[in-house]
């Protein structure tokens, strides 16, 4: 379902740290790019994944797996309750937008132009006098302020523009983000700032319900799509919205070109697979091997009424893994951390579960140039020397590469391997049973759901042959999310870092030590390291590209050699199956999330004139 933590999650995506480049910033510029010149000048008419001939008309259909199958609110930004799927996509904008080709420029959306202050201590926005809401009124600099202080009464948005200081209306079409340090990144955070209606949740006769305590008010924004029809427990439709302001706008042309676009909600996967066999919906992306390649069958692929695609994308992946508690005793010797890597035997979970399709991460900052490889060159040992005895003495040597199972090693060796670093640490394999001097068994609590997980119970198999005590404790995803986030009383759970293209403020958030023991903070694993902090904050302030990577690969060294956690797997493609009817610009982007690429970008084949088939893919 699309809800804020997506938002968050595509919206720090694209933020990074770097030399932000404003054409003549002396001059209001329609684009800020991180390196060089933004690729499309001031007069550009599209993006080049765009159509901007696609026919509109149609509709599209997606699905949601949805636990309870419902929603109670079309408030997206509020912290309570369940949104309904769509919204942020489809009826709110930002005052910029990112193109999908580049590896991070923001261009003019809600905003025709931007101006940075040469020491990025601020960035100034000035309003599009066309930008309209819903309900005709144009979008002011009041509206923006509104949007941001009604926001920050999420701690989640709270946090996310803790370093925006202060927004000033210069006037009634243009604001000025003031920072709290000169990042290159902030303006990117200014420019992803939703805007509203302070009008939303005004009714006849009656006070207008808080901005928090909205629910099913229906949102006033400037979106191109309106709520046609909604009902919890089965979708929502939206409609193209006839007097959207954007239609003729550079970073709009050739996008939005269905009048109709529908989530339909299921409790399961299966219900929802079983849907797509019978034709009830027109699109999906499903990443999971064991659904691609044996599910998706019937009368319908057959005969290519549905399509099955992959489709490359250049995304960096997000750091995920398994992750130890370090706010608990036992976990935190460096090398009981490093053992339990040696348990997860990837290479036969990819072959046997998942078709080969994945990639082990070997760094936090994989397929980008900050991803440590090899010896450190002399500028990272010069930044790492002074920290000499405070990390892992492997940091100075060839970056560690994560176990195999590959010949000439083996499952064998690698617990073997396991139950030295155990035995260095003083747990020893007695009867069985892993125990320290004391006779204390080494034990491990994980968090499952009733149904089985076939990678999950390789990795506890693993586990209790190194003599581990594996208590398993049956929980709800809710339950888990509160026990690890609220109190952080886990030991062993899945972790799953921000996407970004390049990191940027999420990574302070992952491991401050400030935040380390504040339950609700996203330092779920507990780091507590000068080192790291001083890294990243020397990451954040990096002056160049050059010292970018600099920061950036010594960072990732420390942090792959300290085993914080053990690192899990990604994907370089996207897996989809659609309806034929269905067409896409034949341009791919480069970074994207695939459901945002296809309501975005795609269109209704059938659209133009009645029985007409659209050739062009």
């Amino acid at each position: 379902m699309f809800n804020l933590k997506l938002w968050l999650k595509l919206a720090v995506l694209f933020l990074l740290i770097g030399v932000l480049h404003v054409p003549d910033r002396a001059q209001a510029a329609h684009a800020v790019a991180q390196f060089g010149e933004p690729k499309y000048p001031a007069d550009f008419s599209h993006f080049d994944y765009a159509n901007p001939e696609a026919p509109r008309g149609g509709r599209l259909a997606l699905a949601v797996v949805s636990q309870n199958s419902s929603f109670d609110k079309f408030n997206p930004f509020s912290r309570r309750g369940k949104p309904a799927p769509g919204l942020i996509e489809l009826m709110f904008e930002t005052l910029t937008v990112y193109s999908l080709d580049e590896t991070n420029t923001q261009y003019g959306l809600l905003a025709d132009d931007i101006h940075v202050a040469d020491d990025f201590s601020s960035a100034t926005f000035h309003i599009n006098p066309k930008a309209r809401f819903s309900n005709g009124d144009a979008v002011t600099a009041s509206d923006v302020r509104y949007s941001f202080d009604a926001l920050k009464s999420n701690p989640r948005f709270k946090a996310y523009f803790a370093e925006i200081s202060g927004l000033i209306m210069l006037d009634n079409h243009t604001v000025r983000f003031d920072f709290s340090r000169k990042g290159r990144d902030l303006p990117f955070i200014a420019g992803s700032l939703p805007v509203f209606s302070p009008k939303w949740g005004e009714q006849p006769g009656q006070e207008k319900v808080p901005f928090d305590k909205l629910g099913l008010e229906i949102p006033v924004a400037s979106g191109p799509y309106l709520i046609k029809k909604a009902v919890s427990g089965k979708g929502i439709i939206y409609q193209r919205n006839p007097d959207y302001w954007g239609n003729d706008i550079a970073v709009r042309r050739g996008s939005f070109n269905f009048d109709e676009v529908e989530f339909k909600l299921y409790k399961d996967k299966d219900t929802q697979v079983s849907a797509l066999r019978a034709g009830d919906f027109d699109f999906v992306s499903d990443p999971q091997m064991r659904y691609w390649c044996c599910q998706y069958i019937g009368k319908r692929f057959d005969s290519g009424e549905l399509v099955k695609e992959v489709v490359p994308h250049r995304n960096p992946p997000a750091m995920n893994g398994y992750a130890v508690n370090l706010r608990k005793a036992r976990f935190q010797d460096i090398r009981v951390r490093k053992a339990l890597n040696y348990a997860m035997d990837f290479e036969w979970m990819n072959q046997k579960i998942f078709a080969d399709e994945f990639i082990r991460p070997q760094s936090f900052f994989a397929t980008t140039p900050l991803a440590a490889t090899g010896l450190p060159s002399e500028e990272e040992l010069k930044l790492l020397e002074p920290y000499r005895d405070e990390i892992p003495p492997e940091v100075f040597g060839p970056m560690f590469v994560q176990p195999s199972t590959k010949p000439p090693s083996s499952i064998r060796h690698n617990l073997t391997k396991a139950l030295e670093l155990f035995a260095e640490a003083g747990w020893h394999n007695r009867d069985g049973v892993l125990r320290n001097s004391q006779g204390e068994p080494f034990v491990i609590e994980v968090s499952t759901t009733r149904a089985p997980s076939p990678f999950m119970d390789v990795i506890y198999l693993n586990m209790e042959k190194l003599g581990i005590v594996v208590k398993k404790r049956v929980s709800d995803a809710a339950t888990t999310r509160s026990l690890m986030r609220g109190g952080f009383n886990y030991d062993y759970t899945s972790v799953s870092l921000r996407e970004n293209r390049m990191p940027g403020v999420e990574l302070w958030r992952n491991f401050n030590s400030k935040d380390a023991d504040v339950p609700g903070s996203e330092n779920i694993i507990g780091v507590k390291s000068r080192v790291v902090d001083e890294l990243i904050q020397k990451l954040l302030d990096a002056d160049s590209q050059e010292e970018q990577q600099v920061v950036g690969r010594a960072l990732d060294r420390v942090l792959i050699h300290s085993h914080y956690l053990t690192p899990w797997r990604y994907l370089v493609n996207h897996y989809i199956i659609y309806n034929h009817r269905l067409r896409r610009p034949d341009t791919l982007p480069l970074y994207y999330g695939v459901q945002d690429w296809a309501i975005n970008w795609w269109w209704d084949g059938t659209a133009g004139s009645p029985g007409h088939m659209d050739d062009r893919k």
